[in-house]
């Protein structure tokens, strides 16, 4: 899967900086993200503190806000663009690498065209989608951390008080304890999405079988029970995936009050203005979101489990690890 395109010397450009780009142009969203967070600061102050301001203060400020958001704006999208062809070209290198070492294979391997089209294609979907927010992540969390914990020194928060770095702690704290219960309440999610994946090819198999020969293949019988067992496992996923939202939904809505609650106190005591608490609520945000990147996409992280199952299986029917051995031994000695 990896070696495919980043060990491949015709990929070596698209893969080394085209992620290199990428990595960059994150980093610059990010940095326009932080600014945004001050913006909040100086904004709910003028609107606190109205007697202080004037209506150009105001409008001064909302430009600001544009000169800001306008150029993310573009970044982002120039951003999304490059994204989609960066990992396109991850599943054609992928896919004319599979098919060089399928076609020596003398076997018949079960669901081999699902695997080179579909689980590939879905593979660098996955990949497009959680790859970049993963490092969406990571950028944030270099940028907001520090922010974040010099503003706990502005916050008396309960039982902790005006500890340093409360807010940071509070945030890890939470994240990764919502990450581990949700590992374990969806433990069972992946292998129930590999079954899903076999009962659903056994399914399309017969009926692409009975296109060509409706004689031997197709029997409303066959059908029936091969659509039973689909859907005994289907029932199987959805009951699962039914108690791991209950959690996911109840912690995501129990972390937008936790920043209210922690600096609830301060600013009733008037020893933090409103500006400093939207601030603070922003970064805690950013931090927060940035910790849970994987429990907030346990489902596609569920689903990249299963296709790497599947992908690795492959990969061994093939003998890939072997067939690409021998072929760098050749080119070393050529």
């Amino acid at each position: 899967m990896f070696s495919s395109f980043f060990a491949n010397k015709k990929c070596a450009v698209w893969a080394y900086f085209g992620l290199a780009a990428l990595l960059i142009s994150t980093y610059a969203q990010v940095q326009m993200i932080v600014l945004l967070n001050n913006w909040y600061k100086d904004f709910y102050d003028i609107l606190q503190n109205v007697k202080d301001h004037t209506i150009e203060d105001f409008w001064t400020c909302v430009l600001r806000f544009a000169k800001i958001a306008f150029p993310y704006v573009l970044l982002a999208t120039m951003t999304n663009y490059f994204t989609r062809l960066w990992t396109f070209k991850w599943r054609e290198a992928m896919t004319f690498d599979y098919i060089k070492y399928w076609r020596n294979v003398k076997t018949d391997i079960e669901g081999s065209s699902q695997r080179i089209q579909e689980d590939i294609y879905r593979f660098a979907k996955v990949v497009e989608n959680l790859g970049s927010q993963v490092a969406d992540a990571v950028m944030t969390l270099i940028a907001f951390i520090p922010i974040l914990w010099a503003l706990s020194g502005q916050v008396d928060i309960p039982v902790l008080g005006k500890s340093e770095g409360s807010l940071v702690w509070i945030a890890l704290t939470v994240s990764i304890g919502g990450l581990a219960i949700s590992w374990f309440v969806g433990i069972k999610l992946p292998g129930l999405e590999y079954n899903n994946q076999k009962v659903e090819a056994a399914f399309r198999k017969e009926l692409v079988y009975a296109e060509d020969d409706k004689a031997n293949y197709g029997a409303p019988e066959k059908l029936e029970g091969l659509f039973h067992d689909l859907k005994r496992n289907y029932y199987r996923l959805f009951l699962h995936y039914g108690y791991f939202d209950i959690w996911r939904y109840m912690f995501g809505q129990s972390m937008v009050i936790v920043p209210l609650i922690a600096m609830g106190p301060s600013v009733l005591a008037g020893s933090i203005t409103l500006g400093v608490m939207m601030q603070v609520v922003n970064a805690f945000s950013q931090v927060r979101g940035s910790l849970a990147v994987f429990m907030n996409n346990w489902t596609v992280i569920t689903e990249l489990r299963s296709i790497h199952k599947r992908l690795k299986e492959f990969e061994k029917n093939i003998e890939y690890k072997r067939a690409k051995l021998d072929e760098n031994l050749q080119s070393e000695q050529a």
